[in-house]
């Protein structure tokens, strides 16, 4: 298949710079992505093809507009130049390169990556964020999906691209609707076109999806479906969407049977094991947001907050060292909580809670950031302010100091100074300028 640029080819950028063409790194409908020397520096140099520029008539409009615009944050392989040729009709663009190490979520969705629940709920806290600071500029996305998603298997750190589908909310002059599992009820029967709150319901389908394995409206009526094309798809994503785990609506629901990957097996397993925080927003985001987007579509601030809390509620299994997570409520059931892997029973973990509601398990590696120690600041997990330090020989935990101003005990004239270390004893009540928690063992 031959390709739309060629080896050692140089394009020009708007801004009169060149751009030589290295190799080909993937293709799609829209185009082809390249990895391309422009002064000094690697890009990725996306060219469109022309069948798709005649489709989209406010493609190079659009383009921009986005080139102008800055960035939202640094998650976003965001355009910074338009190119064009004279040897090749057409145009497109550059933007950053995507870093090695980076995998797709498509990846961690079709199981050929495994992840821990603490990188999963920061990839799910990455995102949340980034459409948050996207859509407080003004902008709409439009195709939230899988296929435009990186992560760091490792960090959580996420990259996203395709930003050349974005434009000012409400805007009419998009190329995309989307992709079709991933866009809103209403943008499939075409009632809608995309918006910010379009773009919060393929949040919660793209979360949902990257928590589960599993697809939120693929339960058991794809049973009754003999091929699985696009108009079954769009019937189950637009015309009768049902929630797999809707408390009130089991026509759809998930199947337990392990062959049946398709109605959900692998769902069920995950569900099981979220707290009842988590679980009661995808509740509400597949079942009055398929019906009501402007009641019923969880904003970006509040998935923020709640990966954060999931974050801080994983524990340890003593018995089989598995990611469990804390849920006030299971704990004060009648009936004992078990491990979800090796099915033993569980005791209440060492944990922290803060004057503001927040609860922070006390793993042996626990990190505790800024915000947790002063509610004023934003979600920043670049430099611990705080670490658990176990004492295995005394069955006992250590936290160490690590900001900059010292920690007052109450009901003592200790300081605990930058670096100093405090063993830790159930009731104990430490003050950290901003924030009260209580440690409870």
């Amino acid at each position: 298949m031959s390709q739309l640029l060629s080896p050692q080819q140089c394009i020009q950028t708007t801004m009169g710079l060149s751009c030589q063409i290295e190799e080909l790194l993937g293709s799609g409908t829209q185009g082809e992505v390249y990895r391309a020397r422009l002064s000094d520096r690697s890009v990725a140099l996306k060219w469109f093809h022309s069948y798709y520029i005649h489709q989209d008539f406010g493609l190079l409009e659009r383009l921009n507009e986005i080139v102008h615009l800055e960035a939202p944050n640094d998650q976003f392989l965001w355009p910074f130049a338009i190119v064009t040729s004279p040897e090749t009709s057409g145009f497109g663009y550059v933007m950053q390169l995507r870093e090695g190490g980076y995998l797709s979520t498509v990846d961690l969705v079709k199981r050929r990556v495994k992840l821990s629940f603490r990188v999963l709920s920061t990839i799910g806290l990455e995102l949340a964020d980034s459409f948050l600071q996207l859509h407080s500029r003004g902008l709409c996305y439009r195709d939230i999906s899988l296929n435009n998603v990186y992560f760091h298997p490792h960090s959580g750190k996420v990259l996203i691209g395709d930003n050349d589908n974005v434009t000012i909310d409400g805007s009419t002059s998009g190329g995309v609707l989307g992709t079709p599992d991933f866009m809103a009820p209403e943008v499939v029967r075409r009632e809608a076109l995309p918006s910010q709150q379009t773009d919060r319901y393929s949040l919660a389908v793209l979360l949902f999806c990257l928590l589960h394995n599993h697809h939120p409206l693929y339960g058991k009526k794809v049973l009754d479906i003999s091929c699985l094309d696009l108009p079954a798809r769009m019937r189950i994503c637009g015309t009768d969407p049902v929630f797999i785990f809707d408390p009130n609506n089991l026509s759809n629901a998930a199947l337990p049977e392990a062959h049946l990957i398709e109605a959900g097996a692998n769902a069920i397993e995950f569900w099981s094991i979220y707290p009842q925080f988590l679980k009661a927003l995808f509740v509400q985001s597949f079942t009055i947001g398929l019906r009501d987007p402007r009641e019923g579509r969880v904003r970006e601030s509040l998935w923020r907050s709640t990966m954060v809390k999931l974050r801080d509620s994983i524990f340890y299994c003593p018995h089989c060292e598995a990611e469990n997570f804390y849920d006030i409520e299971s704990f004060r059931s009648a009936v004992a909580k078990h491990c979800w892997r090796c099915e033993q029973p569980l005791e209440v973990p060492a944990r922290m809670r803060l004057d503001s509601g927040a609860m922070v398990m006390l793993n042996f590696d626990t990190l505790l950031y800024p915000h947790h120690l002063d509610r004023d600041c934003p979600y920043d997990f670049s430099q611990p302010a705080a670490r658990v330090i176990p004492r295995f020989d005394q069955n006992q935990l250590i936290l160490q100091n690590l900001s900059d101003v010292s920690w007052k005990v109450f009901g003592t004239s200790q300081d605990i100074q930058p670096l100093q270390m405090l063993p830790l004893e159930s009731g104990l009540k430490i003050h950290f300028g901003n924030t009260i928690a209580e440690i409870r063992l």
